[in-house]
């Protein structure tokens, strides 16, 4: 199959007209001629921290805190999941990996709650979906044994060496909340050596000089900081040391959008779309470990070409600002996300 259009063309979204060619799941070939498309081509994102079982309760708790809404294991969101029945979260989580595989994600990381029937609870309800779940279980390690990892919940709420050692040993990968509330339990994560860590809201500059030297990647979900009111991340200061993707978060706070998160982050921070659209798409790619998120030759075709004659996107003239702080679900033409 062949895209054609305003192709935005590896790591830096170089604008180029003209066409890609897929073969067998994959990019063949990027090849530069005029087309009469109006399609601009980008990678499909990749949604680097979610909470997709809190599809059950969208837009529940509105005035309760941050632990009173998922500090584990009474916190809102534990007591609906508890609750609610198999069939229930099934459904409501596929619902929501729907939109994101219509919306233009063509992949996301997942910290799992509910052990290892979690885990299997997800499979379910991505059963005949394209979009690719990389799946981190959370609570046992027998949850990280059926997965692709271990999300932990934070420092604060156990020393999760035995977990790191287990995940480590098992070649898998490991991310960890941190920095949301406070600073307290920055380091204490970041003793853990994770593969990644989630949240990083208040970096102290002890913290920010470890990431000068480990270059641990972060994961940041500036409107679910926001809507929890614990403040939102020094983007700059972190891009500036490691690398940085984008995440949604919890269902039940945000729409689990890349577009609305790409808009918020870009319009909040001191940042510029190539770097937004960046964390949106191959920088949790590179973080999940996903052969996906650039449009190189030889990459997993994972694509996503919108329709830049919309009403919403005719006329822009900057093609990569117009995708990161303009385009939306509506401005999708087709979604390409083959095995």
């Amino acid at each position: 199959m062949e895209l054609e259009g305003t192709i935005l063309r590896g790591r830096e979204f170089e604008p180029v007209e003209g066409r890609v060619v897929v073969e067998d799941g994959r990019i063949d070939a990027i090849e530069e001629t005029e087309t009469d498309s109006d399609a601009i081509v980008v990678p499909a994102f990749v949604n680097a921290h979610t909470h997709i079982g809190d599809s059950i309760a969208k837009e529940a708790g509105a005035g309760l805190s941050l632990d009173e809404l998922v500090a584990p294991p009474d916190g809102l969101k534990h007591r609906l999941l508890r609750q609610a029945s198999r069939e229930e979260k099934v459904q409501a989580m596929r619902r929501s990996l729907r939109f994101m595989e219509q919306s233009g994600t063509g992949a996301f990381v997942e910290f799992r709650e509910g052990g290892v029937e979690g885990v299997e609870l997800l499979e379910d309800a991505l059963e005949g979906l394209a979009i690719e779940g990389v799946t981190l279980g959370r609570e046992t390690t027998d949850a990280m044994e059926a997965s692709d990892g271990f999300g932990a919940s934070g420092a604060r709420d156990g020393d999760f060496e035995s977990e790191r050692n287990a995940t480590r040993s098992a070649g898998k990968l490991f991310g960890i909340h941190t920095g949301e509330r406070d600073s307290a339990d920055i380091n204490p994560a970041m003793d853990l050596s994770p593969d990644f860590l989630v949240h990083m809201v208040h970096p102290e500059p002890l913290h920010l000089e470890r990431l000068d030297d480990e270059a641990t990647p972060v994961v940041v979900c500036p409107r679910s900081n926001l809507v929890t009111g614990v403040g939102v991340p020094p983007i700059r200061e972190l891009l500036n040391r490691t690398t940085v993707a984008l995440g949604t978060d919890n269902v039940f706070l945000n729409s689990p959008s890349m577009f609305r998160e790409m808009e918020f982050a870009n319009k909040l921070a001191d940042v510029s779309a190539r770097e937004v659209l960046g964390m949106a798409t191959w920088a949790g790619a590179d973080i999940a470990g996903l052969d996906c998120g650039v449009l190189e030759e030889g990459k997993r075709a994972r694509l996503l070409a919108l329709d830049g004659d919309t009403d919403n996107l005719a006329g822009a003239q900057d093609v990569v600002r117009a995708v990161v702080r303009r385009a939306g679900v509506d401005d999708v033409r087709e979604v390409v996300l083959p095995e």
